[in-house]
Formats: C-alpha cells, sequence, structure tokens
C-alpha cells in the first residue's frame, strides 16, 4: 500500500491491474483504516481515470456475492446518486415497467443516500426481500422478469471501506461507482449520473466491463435522471462506439416540468407515488416514468429510438404488466399473499 500511497502522492496514475490490487490490499485484516482513507483522498485530490475507476470496480465485482451461472440479456437502470433533487424513487419505478415490456432486469441499488427513501427503503417498504441468494436471485428473474440486489448484501466486503467513508464524510470514488458495481454481468445499462464531466468517462467505464450498449445520462437541472425540467445530456455506447445527444420531453410528446414536481418523501410516501404511475395516475411522476422507461427500453436496443421507447413504455403501464411485475416480485420474494 505504501508503494501505491507515494505514486499517488506524485500525480502518477494507476493502471486497471494496480487498482485491482490496491483494493484486495483494502480488504486486507492488516490494511489500517488511516491508509485505506489516505488512498482514498489522494485518488480524489489527483481525479480519478478511467482506468482507475474500471480497475475498482472489476475488484469489487470479483469480491461480491458470486452467481455461477450468468444470465443473458440482463438491464440495470441506476443513478449514482447525489444530486441533492430528493426526488421519488425514479428508477426504481421504471424497472417494473422495463420488467413489463418485456426486458430481464436486475435491479440493483441501495438505501437513501441523497433522497428520503431509496431504492432499497421503498422496496423493502413494499415487502420486497434485500436478501436473497444468487439461486434466488437468477430464479426470481427468470420467473418473474425482475430482481432487486441489494448493494451491502451482495458487497459484503465493503463493510470496512463503508466506516472509512463515513469517518471522512466527503464524497470520493466510492458515491459515483455504485450502479458500476452490480454482480452480474449486464449487457445494456442505464446509468444516471449528476456530473456532466463525467457522461464520456463513465460511457468508456462501461465499455471495458464488457457493455454491448449503454446509455449514461446527465438530467436537466442537475439530476442523476432524465426529467422534464428541460434539455437532458446523455451519451449512447453502442457496439464500442460513444456518442452525445440530448433529449426534451418535448421531443417525444410530453410535458415540461419543474423540478418540485418530481420530489419524492419518505418510503411510505414514496411506495404509493410508485404504485399510481404503475396503476397509471397521469401527471410529472407518470411522464418522469415514462421518459426515462423510454430510454431504458433503447438503451436495451427493444426499440430504436427514445420516442418509440416512451410509446412501449405507456403500453407497460396501461396492460397492467408493469404493476403486475411488482405483484409478482412481492409474492416471490416474501411468498406472501398479492399486495
Amino acid at each position: 500500500m505504501k508503494k501505491i500511497l507515494q505514486q499517488l502522492s506524485e500525480g502518477k496514475s494507476l493502471s486497471i491491474g494496480e487498482m485491482k490490487e490496491a483494493v484486495k490490499l483494502m480488504f486486507l485484516d492488516e490494511t489500517t483504516e488511516s491508509e485505506i482513507a489516505a488512498l482514498l483522498m489522494a485518488l480524489k485530490l489527483k481525479g480519478e481515470t478511467v482506468e482507475e475507476i474500471t480497475g475498482l470496480v472489476e475488484a469489487l465485482r470479483e469480491n461480491a456475492l458470486v452467481f455461477e451461472d450468468q444470465i443473458p440479456g440482463l438491464i440495470d437502470n441506476c443513478g449514482t446518486g447525489g444530486d441533492g433533487s430528493k426526488s421519488f424513487n425514479i428508477s426504481t419505478t421504471s424497472a417494473f415497467v422495463l420488467a413489463g415490456a418485456g426486458l430481464k432486469v436486475a435491479k440493483h441499488g441501495n438505501r437513501s443516500i441523497t433522497s428520503r427513501s431509496g431504492s432499497a427503503d421503498v422496496l423493502e417498504y413494499l415487502g420486497v426481500s434485500l436478501k436473497m441468494s444468487a439461486t434466488e436471485v437468477k430464479n426470481t428473474i427468470e420467473e418473474v422478469g425482475i430482481a432487486f440486489l441489494f448493494a451491502p448484501h451482495v458487497h459484503p466486503m465493503m463493510k470496512k471501506i463503508m466506516n472509512v467513508r463515513r469517518s471522512l464524510n466527503i464524497p470520493t470514488i466510492f458515491n459515483l461507482i455504485g450502479p458500476l458495481t452490480n454482480p452480474l454481468q449486464l449487457e445494456t445499462q442505464v446509468l444516471g449520473i449528476y456530473r456532466e464531466d463525467l457522461l464520456e468517462p463513465f460511457a468508456e467505464v462501461l465499455r471495458n466491463l464488457g457493455r454491448k450498449r449503454a446509455v449514461v445520462l446527465y438530467g436537466a437541472g442537475g439530476v442523476d435522471e432524465a426529467t422534464l425540467i428541460g434539455e437532458n445530456h446523455y451519451v449512447l455506447l453502442n457496439d464500442g462506439v460513444i456518442t452525445k445527444h440530448t433529449i426534451s420531453p418535448e421531443d417525444v410528446g410530453l410535458e415540461p416540468a419543474s423540478k418540485e414536481k418530481i420530489v419524492g418523501g419518505d418510503a411510505k410516501e414514496n411506495a404509493s407515488i410508485l404504485k399510481n404511475v404503475l396503476s397509471g395516475q397521469e401527471g410529472p411522476h407518470l411522464d418522469t416514468v415514462l421518459l426515462n422507461a423510454g430510454i431504458g427500453l433503447f438503451a436495451s436496443g427493444t426499440v430504436t429510438t427514445i420516442q418509440e421507447g416512451v410509446h412501449e413504455a405507456r403500453k407497460s403501464i396501461h396492460s397492467g404488466k408493469a404493476y403486475e411485475k411488482l405483484v409478482e416480485l412481492v409474492k416471490i420474494s416474501v411468498k406472501k399473499e398479492v399486495i
């Protein structure tokens, strides 16, 4: 660790292999929390590179819950958080719309960071299990079309690092990489981020991780989801090629709305919003989910345009299939009556 810290202190970046070695050292009992804090701060002050982020993510995935058999054709839609928008659970709600449209969704997430209710909080309130085994996750995706992977459960080695992050109490590389660390091998992905400058670097990381297609998204108003506020910026990764684009609500037939219209609440309130959207209740909540689910369908390659994706997302909701996926996930995860 001393050698790595010296290298970083001199402003020299780490290769993918060196970063993976640094992570292995972080997990050793003899490595102190002070050394881990020094590593995180050195990376932050120098500025993390694509190779360092890739190495970190690969090492974390190698030390995660083991899935013996991978599932083909998976998608995840997840944001980094950290945007301070206090929005309702947009990507979680959108995940059920994607599943209702026929995609296989491996939804990776955590408890709240900047909102009052993270994906884990709202799903737990609804009755979804946060501690499925690898076999249960695989079976649930195959039977229902969607499963939830709770980050602390699938990344048990992270407990020591979480203590350091709490003591530092400032954003580090770990505040950005959550959506990258899904232990299942994804074919496609929608990754929301609250920093526009990281759109292309994160697309490069996803390319390194083997994604066939992906959308990295910076929402209007600085949100890590697409919003109805105005122009959303995104990059598309398609067969190794990265291109920059923008999308506004008017482009897909949706009405603009302010950031205040997507503010959520605690787990109970957000669960109510989620179920209202999946039931087809009109308004900015529904339109925001339609936009994000439309982007998800576009990222998957199921549709050729986001506008077509919004149309298919609406069909998923109005047919009742999206809500049905929620009901099925609750039933299979906790084996109780339909909610």
